[in-house]
């Protein structure tokens, strides 16, 4: 940033001493145009820096939700595994809705050490609809 202002302060010195010739009047104002562009540039970088480290206060949040996958089922339409405190939150999200499809505990989901595996070549509808049926005795 020091950097900068020196330059700017050679650029307007030099800037008055061809002002008075009159004819490098267009370059002068040239670079006037780009140093103001530079210092606009440079103070929305400043304020991005300033608004990332404001923003990363948010640390403990974090550990408390952990999106386990997500899949498509449409253009703008998903449906999300979020784990919360020991249960799995199945999610329908859309543009501007979120809706509890379904909560399972997180043992009962394939991947955890304690669960058993299901059978391979079982795709994500059957073993979702086995865990529903189960779920609802």
């Amino acid at each position: 940033m020091r950097s900068l202002l020196i330059t700017a302060g050679l650029l307007l010195a030099t800037r008055s001493a061809v002002a008075a010739e009159g004819s490098l009047d267009a370059a002068g104002s040239l670079v006037q145009m780009l140093l103001g562009l530079a210092v606009v540039i440079g103070l929305l970088y400043a304020s991005l820096h300033v608004l990332k480290r404001l923003g990363a206060g948010t640390g403990n949040a974090a550990g408390l939700l952990k999106v386990r996958g997500a899949t498509a089922v449409g253009p703008r339409e998903r449906v999300v595994l979020v784990d919360v405190a020991g249960k799995v939150l199945v999610l329908g999200v859309t543009p501007g809705r979120i809706t509890a499809l379904h909560t399972l505990d997180a043992a009962d989901l394939p991947g955890t050490p304690d669960a058993p595996q299901p059978p391979a070549g079982k795709d994500f509808q059957s073993w979702l609809k086995q865990t529903l049926e189960r779920r609802s005795r």
